[in-house]
């Protein structure tokens, strides 16, 4: 990927290049990333960043001299991404690339910046998103990579005994709860997390599945009740969010 310019300036020489990375984030995780001591540097779930990637919604498109600064939403935050316009280069060269319109869904690979307390996405590709369940696709990515800096790998989260064995001992119990409805299920988690769990699993519903709201006033259910419920089933992982930290889906087992 392109370089942000840094690779003759002083040091560079010592720049350890096993730390550079791509990862999968919402616009929360951008948000909520927390800086390191080094200038410029941040960590997401306690892992150094270098690239990432994110899809969201252009809300704003504005064209500066040198720049073209994009506004993006996910559901979940919003930022602004910078791409620095190339004067060298001629849209005849390439007539048929698509342009990242507004309203429009786009995929962002870039550099997390921070300039005045405020923070932007030094984009090297922006492109328009054809294929809506690369959407999707990427929540779950950005999901399966939060959980394993969060709670440990897959395989180590199963073995009894490890560093994660408590939430692999959830994780199967839940599992084998999803996998018999009438047996495992009730005694794996309380009786408001399993209505929940239900609703989520029988109710019509989108790839974004269905707001704690909604689920509340389809099993006449307090909201904070609801909200409880979910906690309890995310923290076994058999749901996860979606859209927002109150939107969720079940995590299919196989």
């Amino acid at each position: 990927m392109p370089g942000d310019g840094s690779q003759n300036s002083p040091g560079s020489a010592n720049r350890n290049y096993a730390k550079e990375t791509l990862r999968p984030v919402t616009i929360k995780q951008i948000l909520d990333a927390q800086p390191m001591s080094q200038e410029g540097d941040f960590k997401i779930d306690g892992a150094e960043i270098s690239q990432l990637t994110f899809v969201g919604q252009i809300r704003n498109i504005s064209n500066q001299t040198t720049n073209i600064t994009y506004k993006l939403d996910d559901g979940t935050g919003t930022i602004e991404v910078k791409q620095w316009v190339d004067s060298d280069a001629s849209e005849s060269q390439n007539p048929a690339k698509a342009k990242p319109v507004e309203n429009d869904y786009a995929r962002v690979w870039g550099k997390l910046k921070s300039y005045g307390n405020k923070r932007h996405v030094g984009a090297t590709i922006i492109r328009p998103i054809s294929d809506f369940n690369e959407i999707s696709y990427h929540l779950l990515e950005a999901t399966v990579v939060h959980l394993h800096f969060t709670r440990g790998p897959l395989d180590s989260a199963s073995k009894v005994g490890g560093t994660n064995g408590t939430y692999g001992q959830q994780q199967q119990a839940a599992h084998s709860g999803v996998q018999d409805m009438s047996g495992n299920l009730g005694i794996s988690m309380s009786a408001a997390a399993r209505k929940v769990y239900q609703c989520l699993k029988t109710s019509p519903q989108t790839n974004e599945g269905l707001h704690q709201h909604d689920i509340g006033a389809r099993l006449n259910m307090e909201v904070s009740d609801v909200a409880k419920a979910g906690d309890e089933l995310l923290s076994m992982g058999v749901i996860y969010t979606t859209v927002d930290d109150a939107t969720w889906a079940i995590l299919e087992v196989d």
